[in-house]
Parts: C-alpha cells; sequence; structure tokens
C-alpha cells in the first residue's frame, strides 16, 4: 500500500528549505551538516531524510523554489501597457521587494551554487537569465537607439542594474519595504539618468 502524504508535507518541505538556507549561508555549505539543519529546523534527520535524501538534495530543492519564484515574480511584472520608465521602476523595485527576506537565500545562491551538478545548474542559470533577459528588454526600451548603435552596452547595463539591486542584502540587511522602494527609486534614476548619456 502506498504512503499517503500527510497534509503538511509541503509546510514542512518550505521550513526545511528555509531553515537550510539559514545554516547554509552562515556555516557554509561545505561545512554545514544534516545535523546543524536537522536542529535548526527542530525535527529529527531521519524526518529530514524523508523529504530530501541528501544535502545536495536540500541545496537543489532550496535554489531551484528560490530562483523559480523569483524568476515567476520579477518576470510577471506587467509591463506592457506602462511607458518605458515606468516599466523599469516598476522591474527595479519588485527585485528589490521579492528579495526582502531572502538573505540567506541570495547569499546561498552567490556561494554554493557550483557545488551542484552541471545539469542542475543549468536549470537555475536558465531561471536568472531569463530575469536578466526580463530587465535587459525592459531597458532596451528605455534608450533603443543608444543600444541599436552597441548592443554590448546593454547587456553592460543591465548587469550593471543588478549589481547594484544584488548587493543591497550586504550593506542594508533586514531593510523594510520603504526602504526598499526608496533605494530602488534612487537605481531607476541612476540608470534612467545615465543609460541616455551612453
Amino acid at each position: 500500500m502506498a504512503r499517503t502524504i500527510a497534509k503538511d508535507h509541503d509546510e514542512k518541505r518550505a521550513q526545511i528549505l528555509k531553515s537550510a538556507a539559514k545554516v547554509f549561508a552562515e556555516a557554509g555549505y561545505d561545512r554545514a551538516s544534516m545535523t546543524q539543519l536537522a536542529r535548526e529546523c527542530g525535527i529529527s534527520k531521519a524526518n529530514i531524510y524523508h523529504y530530501y535524501d541528501s544535502k545536495d538534495a536540500v541545496l537543489f530543492g532550496l535554489l531551484d523554489t528560490y530562483l523559480c519564484d523569483l524568476r515567476d515574480r520579477v518576470c510577471g511584472v506587467a509591463v506592457a501597457d506602462l511607458a518605458p520608465d515606468e516599466a523599469l521602476r516598476q522591474v527595479v523595485a519588485e527585485v528589490l521587494l521579492a528579495y526582502q527576506g531572502a538573505d540567506y537565500e541570495h547569499k546561498v545562491q552567490s556561494g554554493a551554487m557550483g557545488a551542484l551538478p552541471e545539469e542542475q545548474q543549468k536549470l537555475l542559470r536558465a531561471y536568472q537569465r531569463e530575469m536578466v533577459q526580463f530587465l535587459s528588454d525592459t531597458l532596451q526600451a528605455v534608450a533603443p537607439e543608444v543600444f541599436a548603435e552597441d548592443p554590448s552596452k546593454l547587456r553592460a547595463a543591465t548587469m550593471s542594474v543588478f549589481g547594484m539591486l544584488n548587493w543591497y542584502y550586504m550593506w542594508n540587511s533586514g531593510a523594510g519595504p520603504k526602504a526598499r522602494e526608496d533605494y530602488a527609486e534612487l537605481v531607476a534614476n541612476l540608470t534612467l539618468s545615465g543609460v541616455r548619456g551612453l
């Protein structure tokens, strides 16, 4: 007889992944153990193995969930009916708001993705590329003539915006929505003022 899935199965998995983000970020993925993870979760190690068969599986589950949800949220910003400048402002703000509460996940993504098998890394990088492309398309609409003359500037500008956004957690950890919206406005203004002068 097949084992039934507990009613709180999805909640337990989410709890394990949230705890894993903290443990992997603070201890470093290589040094973190399943015992530490079980302690952080407040459940037995055997219970974790019921959901994930290895530390690598936990890492992949964590990054796959985080990046897929992030991609869906960022790329889900409705920009079609917005003026280019407003579209950029909306996308930049959404990225920063989506990062709220995910400092640990962000750190693990930056430091531990390379520990996964190449096929899994390819899937995770695909999520990242979709977000980069979405922001790039949004940015291109702001100054199409500039980027038509030199397409390499579009990638550089896109990655510069992500650079400003991706490291926000390093020096402003725990910032709330208002602080994030203010910083998003600063980034958007810097970008909008700068790209047209390229």
